[in-house]
């Protein structure tokens, strides 16, 4: 586990669930997404309660087993003890709650809303998801409130007041590798009561969750086989930078990649000034809404884009991939190669809080 988390625990997912062991206790889960987009557990702890002093020094533990190294993103349930650890322990980690979590409160909440077929929720759903830019999101949870008469909604102004925890606009400025809720909880909350019972004590429990990690070992093991022996169906085959990028990203990350490269065709751009060693461009696509700012530096090959797909997910852009095209850039600039993306991911010298070399797990051995 130590080793999944140095190379894939840049974004964590971290839940609680109870009704999985004998005494009843809240079993906290430390999980993530690893270079095939596979769930990657990084650690466990069978917690006495939920209480602000419990999960600082969950939190504080975690840390001190890999080496004080803190994620860049962590998403959680909405719980003020969680939050409040957080601040104390991951002062400069972002922190985001699930969204789906959040929509299942609203229903809870705000139920008396969704009688008569009203759009409360489609319209809720809109402001959390559709809005790149914050004065948009402002003034569509302003006409929410207004429409629906919820302007003294105590539920609401609070979520409002997390906005930056949810909303699509505020994530912008996040790296989260696409994870917007704690989901991935739930599906290793089902694996395991494949295997657990409520009658096991710790040891027996721990044994069995033991086998769970191994599962998702194993599955990484041949999903990584598969990659190594067959490549991708690339549509660009002519396409150097499509060559590269199947050559370099996993498979699951280069279809990823080839959709995003499918729209060049259709994207356009409305406003170029190439005078200065800054290139600036405004890109726009086709029967779709909003322009998006492009800045080239050819000298130092950079490209960075307004709607930050390379920043929050890790791989460029449609409008960025543009720009490079048409300036007849073939390759993909080493500097936006992400390694935790790439087939080479675990290809890394890990060392534990002692200095002494991680050694890879044999379920992992090629």
């Amino acid at each position: 586990m130590i080793l999944d988390y140095a190379q894939f625990g840049d974004v964590v997912n971290f839940d609680t669930t109870f009704f999985t062991n004998k005494e009843y206790r809240p079993f906290g889960i430390f999980a993530g997404f690893n270079h095939h987009r596979g769930v990657v557990i990084f650690g466990a702890a069978l917690l006495y309660d939920e209480t602000v002093e419990s999960f600082k020094w969950l939190f504080e533990t975690f840390l001190e087993t890999n080496g004080q190294k803190k994620p860049i993103t962590i998403f959680t349930d909405q719980d003020a003890a969680i939050e409040k650890a957080i601040l104390e322990v991951f002062p400069e980690t972002w922190h985001r709650l699930c969204t789906r979590q959040i929509m299942q409160n609203s229903i809870k909440h705000l139920g008396n809303l969704m009688k008569d077929e009203t759009s409360f929720l489609k319209d809720f759903k809109t402001c959390m998801s559709h809005y790149e830019e914050e004065l948009e999101f402002e003034k569509a949870w302003k006409k929410l409130c207004n429409d629906y008469r919820v302007e003294n909604d105590l539920w609401l102004d609070r979520i409002y007041g997390l906005k930056e925890k949810w909303a699509k606009c505020y994530m912008k400025k996040t790296f989260s590798i696409g994870m917007q809720s704690t989901q991935l909880s739930g599906k290793l909350n089902g694996d395991l009561k494949d295997y657990l019972k409520f009658s096991l004590d710790i040891v027996q429990f721990f044994k069995h969750f033991e086998r769970v990690v191994n599962d998702k070992r194993d599955k990484e093991l041949k999903v990584e086989f598969d990659a190594r022996n067959k490549l991708p169906r690339n549509l660009f085959s002519k396409s150097p930078i499509m060559k590269q990028a199947g050559e370099v990203y996993t498979p699951w990350i280069f279809e990823e990649f080839q959709e995003e490269y499918k729209w060049i065709s259709a994207c356009y751009i409305k406003f170029r000034n190439e005078s200065n060693a800054l290139y600036e461009y405004v890109v726009a696509v086709v029967e779709q809404e909003g322009d998006f700012k492009v800045l080239c530096n050819l000298f130092e090959s950079m490209v960075e884009c307004s709607c930050r797909k390379f920043e929050t997910f890790g791989i460029l852009c449609c409008h960025a991939l543009k720009i490079l095209d048409v300036l007849d850039i073939k390759f993909i600039p080493e500097a936006y190669v992400l390694k935790r993306w790439t087939r080479a991911a675990r290809d890394m010298v890990v060392k534990d809080n002692k200095g002494k070399q991680v050694e890879e797990d044999v379920h992992l051995d090629s």
